[in-house]
């Protein structure tokens, strides 16, 4: 068993999935992956499954009964990761957005580094994201310096969803009061490990859109991740804020 897991969420990712694990285990560092599949219609956990039988030891499969959401399905394979012996627990999307290549930057700055979660950041060095249109560009860069500026944080992609925790990150934090289930998913653990005062890096990165299948993001998930940031920041000022 690898020392690292890679998470990655699915809902009708049959497309690129077969492609993405081949690509993560093609790497010079062994990685296991975990794939949460929200019961796609298109049926990615039978491609998982199948793959599973030539990677016995390093691919596994959850299962859930329907569309939960992103954070749930990332809080089920943490709690996961956290009953097996994983120090290095990743965030990654099944799309190709983010570059399996990246695995070993992310795990390094973690194990060798010492921090205690590496982000892969977009905005880090300017804007490293490819295919997206303008639009969308300036709503994440506008989300994120926004987040930035209510929560104090010292982190330029407070949207990420590209992340490695070292184990002691996910033990510290109570899994079951996560608030958020869609993309302020992403800034909720980032607060709340900034909050707790583990060591945070941003690795650049490149983010190339989906070429392949469709994309999950809607204006609910905006909508929580606008309003939800400032609720949350309020709550850790007049409330005792759980962690």
């Amino acid at each position: 068993m690898s020392d690292a897991l890679v998470i990655i969420p699915t809902y009708n990712e049959i497309e690129n999935i077969e492609r993405l694990i081949r690509n993560i285990f093609s790497l010079q560092r062994e990685f296991d992956v975990l794939v949460i599949d929200d019961n796609s219609p298109d049926h990615t956990a039978l491609v998982v499954k199948s793959l599973s039988e030539q990677f016995p030891e390093r691919l596994f499969l959850e299962q859930r009964k329907g569309k939960l959401g992103l954070g749930t399905a990332y809080i089920h394979g943490f709690k996961w990761a956290l009953e097996r012996d994983y120090e290095y627990i990743f965030e990654m999307d099944a799309d190709f957005s983010h570059n399996p290549n990246d695995l070993i930057r992310l795990y390094n700055a973690c194990s060798r580094q010492e921090y205690d979660m590496a982000i892969g950041s977009r905005y880090k060095t300017g804007v490293n994201v490819v295919n997206w249109p303008m639009s969308r560009v300036l709503l994440s860069w506008l989300a994120s310096k926004y987040v930035r500026l209510i929560t104090g944080m010292d982190i330029y992609d407070t949207t990420a969803g590209f992340v490695c925790y070292r184990r002691a990150v996910l033990e510290r934090i109570h899994l079951d009061k996560v608030q958020f289930v869609g993309y302020a998913f992403q800034i909720e653990m980032k607060f709340k490990t900034y909050l707790s005062k583990f060591k945070i890096v941003e690795v650049p990165v490149i983010f190339t859109d989906r070429t392949k299948g469709e994309s999950k993001m809607s204006g609910g998930i905006i909508s929580e991740a606008i309003f939800g940031v400032l609720t949350m920041k309020l709550r850790s000022l007049f409330t005792k804020y759980e962690i």
